[in-house]
């Protein structure tokens, strides 16, 4: 049986995550004392988004445009210096406002923060017809330039005389 290999992003197929989801309810129970405690995994998750953003056309972003985006979502100033605070485990005392997650994974398009979040709750939420669109225009422009790179490429051949 052959496996199936996340997408280059992290992110499991939605198809993944209902399995996911049917073996998370399955497994359900009175959590272990101090097993919900998800503060390392929570900031290496919201780090990860914050590494991996990009925006609509797949441009990557920096943490400056990651703030100035979730700023203007929320309409109050989060600045890169806060990114950075909510992130480090040294700074066991900045912790990241939960209010503040829909505004981050708008600005990063992540959902590792979330899914940290959820998977401890025996929860997954699956994107919506937004996000989806916004993945498959992904796919469409990716296919676009993959094919843009194969005509270069048979071009290139034809004028070393390779091929027909």
């Amino acid at each position: 049986m052959t496996k199936r290999k996340k997408d280059s992003s992290g992110e499991l197929p939605i198809f993944e995550w209902i399995k996911k989801a049917e073996e998370l309810s399955r497994q359900a129970g009175i959590p272990a004392k101090g097993s919900l405690d998800i503060d390392s995994e929570f900031r290496a998750a919201v780090s990860e988004d914050i590494k991996a953003a990009k925006d609509a056309t797949g441009r990557e972003l920096s943490r400056y445009e990651v703030a100035a985006r979730m700023s203007e979502l929320v309409g109050q100033e989060i600045t890169a210096s806060m990114l950075n605070n909510w992130t480090a485990d040294a700074h066991e005392k900045h912790r990241f406002p939960c209010q503040f997650l829909p505004a981050f994974i708008l600005s990063t398009g992540g959902r590792r923060a979330f899914e940290a979040l959820s998977r401890k709750s025996g929860l997954f939420a699956l994107p919506g017809a937004e996000a989806l669109r916004a993945e498959i225009q992904r796919i469409d422009e990716e296919m676009k330039k993959l094919k843009g790179e194969k005509v270069k490429r048979e071009l290139f051949l034809r004028e070393m005389g390779g091929g027909e």
